[in-house]
């Protein structure tokens, strides 16, 4: 037979994440299958010794609930078989692996993924990411879409939010950026996403050439730079097939391992969909660079 352990989130999915996880009865109909709501576990360790007896478990949700599990859970990589289960709205990790993971069931063996994870830190605090970091439009896209969530079920669509915020809302900072030692300046910037892997925002392909999974622990940082409202709209729509990057006087890609983004004035941040808002600055290091990560509890998309 063999066991898994489901640990769903119920508020993936605009509140499906349940109903979604629970498709795994069918498609593993002949395993042993305990289903959990992880948002529901404040104690990893403790529900670990208690719950779970074998060797299987199952993150059902999307790539917020994955940057939770691995902020919480330093090392569990190397205790058990994990695999994902995607069930969010977003999915950008699954994208990103999911050509060369993918299993006939619909389940990615993420541990290798989950080890050697760069750090990113912001208000003092260093949380692991998977994805990547949005910054500037992005992180506004997500401050606006947590805004609409809280006020409607309905689901959001970040693409009008982009479009509406390039056009009238959202205003373009400067920007001082170190990476592994040199200085960059930058005026009029829109993006300064630093990547983990290629996406992020629920599709946008924002490092095409950025590997995950290479041993030097390379992050890719996206400028997108000195651009007006309609050059930068007329290029938007190219970033969902990484073609953004071709326009190099206007997007610049820096690659390194130790990068310190600053902007000029506050702005909202994201770290694999979760919104900070009014950041100056955040730093991004290497795992070969890594501090102990400090626990937070993050809410959940």
């Amino acid at each position: 037979m063999g066991k898994y352990y489901v640990l769903y989130n119920p508020l993936s999915a605009n509140n499906n994440g349940k109903k979604r996880a629970e498709s795994l009865k069918e498609i593993l109909n002949d395993k042993e299958l305990y289903f959990y709501d992880i948002t529901q576990i404040k104690d990893y360790s403790k529900f670990f010794e208690e719950n779970v007896k074998d060797t299987n478990i199952i993150i059902c949700g999307g790539d917020g609930t994955i940057n939770k599990f691995i902020n919480n859970n330093e090392g569990i990589e190397s205790k058990y078989n994990i695999y994902y289960y995607p069930t969010g709205t977003g999915n950008d990790f699954s994208n990103d692996v999911k050509d060369n993971e993918l299993n006939d069931n619909g389940l990615i063996l993420i541990n290798e993924y989950l080890k050697n994870l760069p750090t990113v830190t912001v208000n003092g605090e260093n949380y692991k990411f998977l994805n990547g970091i949005g910054y500037g439009i992005d992180g506004y896209c997500c401050e606006e879409g947590d805004r609409l969530k809280a006020k409607s079920n309905k689901p959001v669509n970040y693409t009008s939010i982009a479009i509406k915020g390039l056009l009238f809302h959202y205003k373009p900072t400067n920007a001082k950026i170190y990476a592994d030692g040199k200085e960059y300046n930058f005026k009029k910037v829109w993006i300064a996403a630093t990547m983990n892997g290629r996406y992020y925002g629920g599709g946008m392909m924002s490092a095409p050439n950025q590997d995950r999974l290479n041993e030097e622990g390379i992050v890719s940082l996206v400028i997108m730079h000195d651009s007006g409202k309609l050059k930068t709209l007329s290029i938007f729509p190219s970033i969902f097939e990484g073609e953004h990057i071709k326009h190099s006087d206007v997007v610049k890609v820096i690659t390194g391992k130790d990068i310190k983004v600053q902007f000029d004035r506050p702005t909202a941040l994201q770290i694999d969909g979760e919104t900070f808002v009014d950041i100056k600055e955040y730093s991004v290091k290497s795992y070969k660079n890594n501090t102990n990560i400090t626990e937070k509890e993050f809410n959940f998309i």
